[in-house]
Parts: structure tokens; sequence; C-alpha cells
């Protein structure tokens, strides 16, 4: 496959994600629509579309080669102009929308060097290294940007799973970065949560169960309470054995979500 063919193939699942974005929020904006509509011209709106699907504007087409032209027009600027900070940061994100982090990645390290200390950029390095498993990469990062803003909770607890999930993991080293988290807010709900699971892999047991109900007084509908509970009692029972593989999924889910 050739590189204008890679690139269509890009710009389809850019596409993808954002035509499925805007359809999302219709739904949520429209609710519940008639299956044949009066569309303004005063004809109908096609009838062969699922029961409550929002009413497909006439121009949709139109819409759909508006926006591969714009998602090209970005891609291509950023990199016909590798000197234009705002082009390769645009590029990053569309590409971190489809998960193509390798090609995020591409485009952050050139913004990174426009501007090295930029902050955003080093946490976007950070967030997309994390989510393409390279750990050790994104604790360099995440390192960088609490050098310039030690405050940052979310990068720190970031910073903790870093540790936690690599192969083998260092627990140690997650729960101290918990521990910094927790004394600029001892309620984060997220670093709860992160704390409890490391604190359950590693046996300690009565701080672990301290925080658990912290957690639940910060959010009693946390999803990820039940499971929690379950692994500390069976550590409980069987003093000797480790906390179940899940707890790593826990950690996990616990993660910041909407980073961009």
């Amino acid at each position: 496959m050739n590189k204008d063919n890679v690139l269509y193939c890009l710009i389809g699942l850019l596409l993808g994600a954002i035509i499925g974005f805007m359809y999302a929020n219709s739904v949520n904006q429209q609710g519940a629509q008639p299956r044949t509509a009066t569309t303004a011209a005063g004809g109908t709106a096609p009838t062969n579309l699922p029961p409550d699907h929002p009413v497909v504007p006439s121009n949709a087409v139109a819409d759909q080669a508006g926006m591969q032209e714009q998602v090209t027009a970005q891609i291509q600027q950023a990199r016909n102009e590798p000197d234009n900070f705002d082009a390769q940061m645009k590029a990053a994100d569309l590409f971190y929308q489809i998960r193509r982090f390798d090609q995020a990645i591409e485009f952050l390290l050139r913004a990174n060097q426009l501007r090295p200390d930029d902050y955003t950029t080093i946490v976007k390095l950070g967030n997309a290294n994390f989510e393409n498993a390279s750990y050790e990469t994104a604790e360099k990062w995440y390192t960088a940007a609490l050098l310039k803003n030690p405050d940052d909770i979310n990068v720190r607890t970031d910073l903790g799973l870093t540790f936690y999930l690599r192969n083998p993991p260092d627990h140690e080293r997650a729960i101290k970065e918990y521990r910094e988290s927790l004394q600029r807010d001892p309620r984060h709900e997220q670093t709860l949560q992160n704390m409890v699971v490391a604190l359950t892999r590693v046996g300690q047991v009565k701080e672990a169960e301290e925080l658990l109900a912290k957690l639940q007084e910060v959010n009693p509908t946390n999803e990820a309470i039940g499971k929690l509970r379950t692994d500390l009692e069976n550590l409980k029972s069987q003093p000797a054995a480790q906390a179940t593989p899940a707890s790593r999924g826990q950690a996990q889910g616990a993660r910041r979500r909407g980073r961009r």
C-alpha cells in the first residue's frame, strides 16, 4: 500500500470517529425522532432508517465530503509545515482520537521540538505513550511535566500507573506516587481507587480498607467498589495469596479519561 493510500485509510478512520461522535451528540440532543420526518423543504426524510434514528440532514453527503477535505488539509498542513506548532498539535489530536498513537507521538515530538517548554505537549506525549503501553517512556514525559507543575494530581497518579502496569510491576513506586497525590488532595477519586488496588496487591489490608471506605464516601456509585471489596475479603481469608489479576484492570479503569 503506498503512502497516499495509507493516508486515505487513516482519513476514513478519522471520519468514522468524528461521525460517530456527531451521531452520539445528535441522539443526546434530539432524543427520539419519528421514523418519517418532514424536511425543511417540506418533503420527508428517508424511511429506511432504524426506528428512533435522528433525522439525517439532506446535506449529509456534502458535510462528510467537507469533513474529509478538512481532515486531509490538517494532516497535510502538518506534514508540509513542520515548523507550524499548531498544525502539529491538531494532527496529533486527530490521530489520538482514532488510537493511532505512533502517529500522534510523531507529531507531538515535532511540536515538542518547536516549543520544548510547552506543558500541554509534554503531558500529551506522556498520555500517548501510556496509551501505546510504552510505560517507561510515558514515565519520562510525566516526570518532565511534574518538574514544571508538581501539583498536577492527574499526571502524578498516571505516573504511578506507569509503574503499576509495567512488566514487572513496581508496586512500591506506584504507591509512593499515589501518596504524593493524596497529600495534595485526600479525596481524589482516581488516586484513591488506584491506591486501594496497589495496597491490596502488596497485602496492606488495613490501609486498603481505610481508603476503600474513603473512596465510597467520595463516590458511593463508583463501579469498582464491589470488586475492590471482594479482593480485600479474599486477601483476608487467604493471607498468603496475592490480589486477583482483575485488580490490574480496576487500576486501568481508574485512569483519567477524556485526555487530549
